[in-house]
C-alpha cells in the first residue's frame, strides 16, 4: 500500500489547484473520495482512492511542460484531424500536449500549448475572466461611436457582451480585451457595428505576450512568465 498523503497536498501535486484553494473545494463539497464526499483534513491513498473535482477524476501527474506558439492563418487549433492541418502538426513537442483557448482557422496569434489540466481549466473556466488581447484591423476606417459600442455592449449569439476594453490604433485598427468567449464573438461583434474584420491577431493571454513571434514561430515560456501567470490565475 502506498504512503497516505493529505488531500489537500494530492490536489495540489496533480497540477489542479493549490493547497488552499482545494481546501475551499473540500469546503464547498465539490469533492469526493471514491464517490463520498470529502472532508478538510482527510488522507488517501494515491494508488488505490478516487478522487474527483466537479465529477472529474483527478490524477497525480509530473513532467509539465508550457508553450506559446505563434498559430499562423490556415491552421486549426483543435487536436483532431478534419484532413486539415492542425496546430500540433506545427510543433516538434516530444510530451503530448493540447492548446489552452481555440483561435479561429482565419485568426493568427497567441496559443499556449501545455500538459497541465490545472491551468488550461483556471483559463478557460468562464467564472475566472481571464484578459484576452487581440489586435484588430477592419476594411476601410472604423468611428470612435462603433468603437464605443463594442466597449460597452453588443447583443450577439442571444445576450449581451461584457464590457471590453477597446483602444483605437489607426483609422483601421484597434485592440480589444476580453474576459469571456463566445464563438467568433470579436468578428460578431464588429458586425454588430458595420464593420468587418480584415484581418485578426490574439497578442496577450494573461500576462503571456505573443511579442516578436513570428507565423509558426514557438517556445517555453521562460520562468518568469510561469511564476507571474501561476500567481495571477491563483495557482502559486
Amino acid at each position: 500500500m502506498a504512503e497516505k498523503m493529505r488531500l489537500q497536498k494530492y490536489m495540489s501535486r496533480a497540477w489542479i489547484c493549490s493547497r488552499r484553494k482545494a481546501e475551499e473545494y473540500i469546503s464547498a463539497w465539490q469533492v469526493t473520495v471514491n464517490g463520498k464526499v470529502a472532508t478538510i483534513g482527510q488522507s488517501i491513498d494515491p494508488s488505490t482512492d478516487e478522487v474527483k473535482l466537479w465529477d472529474k477524476a483527478v490524477l497525480e501527474q509530473e513532467n509539465f511542460v508550457y508553450y506559446k506558439i505563434h498559430k499562423p492563418r490556415g491552421i486549426e487549433t483543435t487536436c483532431a484531424q478534419h484532413w486539415t492541418d492542425s496546430i500540433l502538426d506545427i510543433v516538434d513537442i516530444p510530451e503530448r500536449v493540447f492548446p489552452v483557448w481555440r483561435l479561429d482557422k482565419e485568426s493568427d496569434g497567441l496559443i499556449i500549448l501545455t500538459n497541465d489540466g490545472r491551468m488550461t481549466n483556471y483559463l478557460t473556466h468562464p467564472r475566472y475572466g481571464h484578459e484576452k488581447e487581440y489586435l484588430v484591423e477592419v476594411f476601410g476606417p472604423i468611428d470612435d461611436d462603433q468603437l464605443r459600442q463594442m466597449r460597452n455592449w453588443v447583443f450577439i449569439l442571444g445576450s449581451k457582451t461584457k464590457k471590453a476594453k477597446v483602444e483605437r490604433v489607426a483609422s483601421w485598427k484597434f485592440t480589444i480585451v476580453l474576459t469571456e468567449w463566445k464563438n467568433r464573438q470579436i468578428r460578431r461583434m464588429a458586425e454588430k457595428v458595420w464593420a468587418e474584420v480584415k484581418k485578426l491577431k490574439r497578442i496577450r493571454i494573461e500576462n503571456i505576450q505573443l511579442w516578436n513571434m513570428k507565423p509558426w514561430d514557438y517556445k517555453e515560456l521562460t520562468i518568469k512568465e510561469k511564476k507571474q501567470l501561476f500567481t495571477t490565475i491563483g495557482l502559486e
